[in-house]
């Protein structure tokens, strides 16, 4: 397989962290460029690891995992968007939802990864070394993830207080687009 193909595999994995990486951006007040590294690094890892798990791993639970792989993707996206539209609501002293937590930004990584891990599995049968495969895809969606959270600190300067509702809706809309995409 060419590089330029495995970079526009790289960039169409990426394209769901985007998304979740401007809402991100836009949901948090005081996003800065450490935050845009962050929460790159923890989707250019996840997008890293997973082409590598479904190599190693994929051959084997590859029937088991098709079957659910979207609903994981689906839940853990609606769920953190829903959780972010619902204190969208709440008055101001009570919010301390942040979308950059640890935990939050893992479950974002997991859930926008999971095509990876199918693509771990065609790369195996198509014999491509992995590594590097692995290697494009983590660093492109690293660099678009920075991107993306910029983007979206200034869409959240005009946005204001809609900003985490927005957001929030981006996580869903993301989180039913993977679902629609798997059950249709």
């Amino acid at each position: 397989m060419e590089w330029i193909t495995i970079f526009f595999i790289a960039l169409s994995l990426a394209m769901d962290a985007f998304a979740v990486s401007i809402a991100n951006g836009v949901s948090v007040s005081h996003f800065r460029k450490r935050d845009a590294l962050k929460q790159g690094i923890y989707f250019g890892v996840f997008q890293f690891l997973m082409p590598l798990l479904g190599w190693f791993l994929g051959i084997y639970v590859k029937n088991s995992m098709e079957v659910i792989d979207h609903w994981i993707a689906f839940l853990l996206l609606v769920l953190i968007g829903g959780n972010m539209i619902a204190e969208s609501f709440q008055e101001e002293k009570q919010k301390n939802h942040n979308v950059l937590t640890n935990q939050n930004l893992l479950l974002q990584a997991v859930a926008t990864s999971i095509d990876a891990f199918a693509v771990g599995i065609s790369f195996a049968i198509l014999n491509v070394n992995i590594v590097l495969a692995s290697a494009v895809i983590g660093i492109t969606a690293c660099i678009v993830c920075y991107i993306g959270g910029i983007l979206g600190k200034h869409l959240g300067k005009f946005l204001e207080k809609k900003a985490s509702i927005a957001g929030g809706m981006v996580l869903v809309a993301v989180g039913i687009k993977i679902l629609l995409e798997h059950i249709t």
